[in-house]
């Protein structure tokens, strides 16, 4: 078993027996980096995949932890169809709903919800690799389902993160991202963010389906 496969299964262990209970704050990224022996970007990546199943939390400035919901999660773990969704399917499925999701985002968003946006931002801007760019772009995505303020939703995208993390959309996405696609993507993930502080609907769409659109070009060539 790989480091990355023990980190997860490790801590899964942990809390389907217990021992770390909802609102357990679990090791830093520093300490699971000593432990497994492992980069700091696949930590993050095991990490991003658990927040996004649900089991998971994470704090800027206060560190991960354990949702009330983690247990009731358990069961199904690995029992979902992910594994077998393609990427051209995962675009299919972000075309139909992304542009749905920015318009819940213009109506219901807060001014915490667009610092959370920008941060995403300024943090994928900073990355000095792919695979940390490629977190805090995940983390972007999320925090504007999140801003939609509706559960369905935020389930739904928590899903199609999920989805993103199977290794056949990595392998495309580290062949397809050059450092010039990757400040094309940065450029208009500024955009996109700037119309939805505005409330721009019109701007917004516009802007999510032109990403969209860029995004399956370079990764599926379509």
């Amino acid at each position: 078993m790989d480091s990355t496969a023990l980190l997860r299964e490790t801590i899964v262990e942990n809390l389907k027996t217990g021992t770390w209970r909802a609102g357990h704050r679990i090791p830093t990224e520093r300490a699971l980096c000593e432990q497994f022996g492992m980069g700091r970007s696949a930590v993050r990546r095991v990490l991003s995949q658990l927040k996004e199943a649900g089991l998971i939390s994470q704090t800027v400035g206060s560190g991960t932890y354990v949702t009330e919901q983690a247990p009731g999660l358990l069961p199904a773990l690995g029992n979902t169809p992910l594994a077998s969704t393609s990427p051209a399917e995962l675009m299919e499925a972000r075309m139909a709903l992304e542009p749905a999701i920015v318009e819940m985002v213009v109506r219901n968003a807060t001014s915490a919800d667009f610092a959370r946006m920008e941060q995403c931002c300024d943090q994928a801007e900073r990355a000095s690799s792919l695979d940390e760019f490629e977190h805090w772009d995940g983390l972007l995505h999320e925090v504007i389902a999140e801003a939609a303020r509706n559960s369905f939703i935020s389930t739904v995208f928590r899903l199609m993160n999920q989805a993103r993390a199977q290794g056949e959309w990595g392998m495309l996405k580290r062949k397809s991202v050059t450092p010039e696609r990757r400040a094309a993507y940065q450029q208009e993930h500024r955009a996109l963010v700037a119309a939805l502080r505005e409330r721009d609907l019109a701007t917004a769409l516009a802007h999510t389906r032109e990403h969209l659109l860029h995004v399956r070009r370079n990764l599926l060539g379509l």
